[in-house]
């Protein structure tokens, strides 16, 4: 994934983020119960964070490429998709086995940003290296 693919993929998180916060707030909050109200916020509150940490590495990733980096990023936006998106579509659908899929995608989060840990030390590394 180049920094523009990240770049791109950012682009379209933030807006999701804004338009289906402003759509669950000013329609779905009539139409839904506090509990699919409240996985809707949890999967956008996840969301949020998660695409922040992707603009953080795809700016990282402009200046020193970073292989752990690189998978960090495939594996947040993956947690992205499957635990924000399993949230958005149980609380519209009802379809319960996406509980299922939930979990799956925090474990990609976790794994995300390990590989983040590990890239960053690593550049450490090298730069002590180097001096």
């Amino acid at each position: 994934m180049s920094s523009r693919m990240i770049y791109i993929f950012v682009a379209i998180s933030g807006f999701f983020l804004v338009a289906f916060g402003a759509f669950g707030a000013h329609v779905l909050s009539h139409m839904l119960s506090s509990e699919q109200l409240a996985w809707i916020h949890t999967g956008l509150q996840y969301q949020a964070w998660h695409t922040l940490a992707i603009l953080g590495l795809g700016t990282a990733m402009q200046t020193r490429c970073n292989i752990w980096f690189y998978w960090s990023t495939a594996s947040i936006a993956l947690g992205i998709v499957l635990f924000s998106g399993s949230l958005y579509s149980l609380a519209l659908s009802h379809l319960h086995f996406l509980v299922f899929i939930t979990p799956i995608g925090g474990m990609f989060f976790l794994i995300g940003w390990l590989l983040m840990l590990i890239g960053a030390l690593r550049l450490r590394n090298r730069a002590s290296r180097h001096e």
